[in-house]
């Protein structure tokens, strides 16, 4: 099944209004299982066609989008980060709240988008990589951004493994190492996408 979004999956203005806000809770519990801290600054949001298609439905709203033209746009842009069977997906966030921080932390993490790593229970590393469509947006060599969109791609036996469960997912970059176990129900997300 091709998981990407078309028109037809993007509510025009007026429906997404009255259904936006069951929408949005359904989207908030979703978002919470698929949301992993790693460290004091780092948040991984794993995506998929839901939390991708209200992105879109957000984008469109925030606009004001009300040709097919400006939403196929946005569905060229997003439609990327929308894993296929075998492929993870992850939003990957450098949240920092103050001019002092930003100053401190985004020239030091230059290069953190390839420095994340989901670790199997037998401490086996799966190295993510930059999504290929954004990277040269975002990527920069003195300062980074603080917004990255990383991606995985698994064989049949990384995905057996990682069902094995204590899957651990990691920042390794030189400036800043943190880890963090995934949550069962966070697990059991990624392995319906992994699985399709």
């Amino acid at each position: 099944m091709n998981r990407q979004l078309t028109l037809d999956d993007i509510l025009d203005l007026r429906a997404y209004e009255r259904e936006r806000d069951a929408l949005r809770q359904q989207v908030i519990a979703l978002k919470r299982r698929r949301r992993v801290a790693v460290g004091p600054v780092v948040t991984l949001l794993f995506e998929n066609r839901e939390t991708i298609r209200f992105q879109i439905q957000e984008m469109a709203r925030a606009e004001q989008m009300t040709t097919d033209a400006a939403v196929e746009a946005e569905l060229r842009a997003y439609n990327p980060l929308i894993p296929e069977p075998g492929h993870l997906s992850a939003t990957l966030f450098i949240e920092l709240t103050d001019e002092a921080q930003l100053r401190h932390w985004l020239p030091r993490l230059v290069g953190i988008e390839s420095a994340v790593e989901l670790r199997t229970a037998d401490g086996t590393p799966l190295a993510c990589r930059p999504e290929t469509e954004h990277e040269s947006q975002l990527t920069r060599d003195d300062v980074t951004a603080a917004v990255h969109y990383v991606t995985w791609s698994c064989t049949p036996d990384e995905v057996a493994a990682l069902a094995q469960g204590e899957v651990t997912l990691a920042v390794v970059h030189p400036e800043y190492r943190y880890e963090a176990a995934l949550p069962a129900d966070t697990l059991a997300e990624l392995l319906d996408d992994l699985r399709g």
